[in-house]
């Protein structure tokens, strides 16, 4: 298993009348996850574009089960709990200031041709960099 940790201050503009982080937005705090994990380990986004790779997301899996609030330090846990093949699976821990565990999740994403919209395998440097997690 791969795990990095992301904080990020809750905005005003990613609240509700609530004063509630608005349900929608927590896909883009597992986005934030997800790219700072990958940049992490030495691989962007932006490079895998350059490589011709897509990766659309398949499943977006949420449990919320604590509210974040307008400007609270959240911590974002991303963990890749298994060697990708054609697909991807990031499992994600959403925690405030005090260790409160607000949000679990997780998403899968396929490895796509940017040419030809077909499946591939996970590009050979990024299996690289995670093998030692999964020996």
């Amino acid at each position: 298993m791969y795990r990095h940790l992301t904080e990020t201050r809750i905005r005003y503009g990613e609240t509700d009348q609530m004063g509630y982080v608005y349900y929608g937005n927590y896909a883009l705090f597992f986005e934030i996850g997800r790219v700072e994990c990958m940049r992490s380990l030495g691989i962007s986004y932006k490079w895998l574009e350059q490589q011709g790779v897509h990766m659309p997301v398949l499943e977006l899996h949420c449990k919320y089960l604590h509210p974040a609030r307008y400007d609270d330090l959240i911590r974002i846990e991303t963990r890749i709990t298994d060697s990708p093949t054609s697909r991807i699976r990031f499992e994600y821990r959403i925690m405030n200031e005090t260790g409160t565990l607000l949000t679990e999740g997780a998403t899968t994403l396929a490895f796509l041709s940017a040419e030809t919209g077909k499946p591939l395998r996970a590009p050979q440097a990024l299996r690289n960099v995670l093998a030692p997690f999964f020996p």
